[in-house]
């Protein structure tokens, strides 16, 4: 038991982070079941979706479970930025035999806001999380109302102490490892982003509230080494990808147990928002980061299109194919097991 047990009601010290595309309920029963915390991604269910998910958890434990959301502020459309971007994406448009100007613009992901809420407070669950900053007050003052405890992401050291001053009750250092979105909200600048061994002592030295360190993290050893940095606990994605409760896809299962899973790089062409994944032809040929990519979430509508067709051939040229920098801890085991090889960190002398 230590502060962040305490406040998240779990045996361990260990949060399974919330992978939105690849898990829902079924992967976060296990771990919480197995004394971790298992998490929903949220951003992409609409209400119908999520109180199904919500009533599989509930259904599924009676251990504490979190749930995710973004925070980001739906961007305005710009026409002429849309056009410059399908412009890019005209010839792959055409070698694959597909109508650009059939795809319709849309968001793909939400915010958190008052629908979501409305199904939350029928489950109160034990932790409610958030990427891209906090919710507007009256949102946050309601998941608080139901005892729920808040956590957020931080990617720098201001991000720790602003989330610490609007209401965060715990903060996820992220280092640069980590697979899937950079939870950076203060800044658009990738040069301030550090890695979790740089970061994650500095928030603990600049906050009171528990840190929990993300990013790189794979196994017992990696969960030791944070814990021995000062960390209350540790959150671990990519290493779940390959669970076999995950639908992570046959594609992104492969990719992520080859050689190309040590070549990743953060990339904004499949949202808009930088985040990491593994290097592939779309990211090297448009380059990772392009600036006429749409602001987030809605560069995803004319990408999804390609990563559809080429993923029917058995490609992932188009697809985002998330990963941390360590994939090496991805197996073909189930949720509960990899849960209590990670654990086995905490029990390292030097974690205490």
């Amino acid at each position: 038991m230590n502060a962040l047990t305490q406040l998240l009601g779990t045996e361990h010290p260990l949060i399974q982070a919330p992978m939105a595309g690849v898990q829902g309920a079924a992967l976060a029963v296990p771990v919480s079941n197995a004394g971790a915390l298992g998490s929903l991604p949220c951003a992409m269910l609409s209400p119908e979706a999520l109180e199904r998910e919500l009533t599989t958890l509930a259904s599924g434990t009676q251990r504490p479970y979190n749930v995710n959301f973004f925070c980001h502020v739906p961007p305005e459309p710009d026409e002429a930025r849309e056009a410059a971007w399908r412009a890019w994406l005209t010839a792959y448009y055409h070698e694959a035999g597909l109508d650009i100007d059939s795809v319709p613009p849309g968001a793909g992901r939400v915010p958190f806001n008052r629908a979501a809420a409305d199904v939350l407070e029928r489950f109160r669950p034990k932790v409610v999380s958030f990427h891209f900053g906090l919710p507007d007050l009256d949102l946050l003052d309601r998941v608080k109302s139901w005892g729920s405890v808040v956590l957020s992401s931080a990617t720098t050291v201001e991000e720790a102490r602003w989330l610490e001053a609007f209401g965060a009750d715990a903060i996820i250092a992220q280092g640069v490892e980590a697979g899937g979105h950079r939870g950076m909200f203060l800044s658009d600048d990738l040069t301030t982003q550090s890695g979790t061994f740089a970061l994650l002592p500095q928030i603990v030295a600049a906050v009171s509230v528990p840190v929990i360190a993300a990013g790189g993290i794979a196994d017992a050893t990696g969960v030791a080494a944070a814990m021995a940095l000062g960390a209350s606990g540790v959150q671990v994605g990519t290493a779940y990808l390959c669970c076999t409760e995950a639908t992570t896809s046959a594609i992104h299962r492969a990719a992520l147990q080859s050689e190309a899973a040590h070549h990743t790089a953060l990339t904004h062409l499949f949202t808009g928002r930088p985040a990491r994944g593994i290097v592939n032809r779309v990211m090297r040929e448009l380059g990772s980061m392009n600036p006429v990519a749409p602001a987030f979430p809605l560069a995803t509508a004319a990408m999804a299109p390609l990563r559809a067709h080429w993923e029917a051939k058995g490609s992932g040229d188009f697809s985002p194919l998330w990963s941390g920098q360590n994939a090496s801890g991805c197996r073909e085991v189930s949720a509960a097991e990899l849960t209590r090889d990670l654990v086995q960190g905490f029990k390292n002398p030097a974690a205490r």
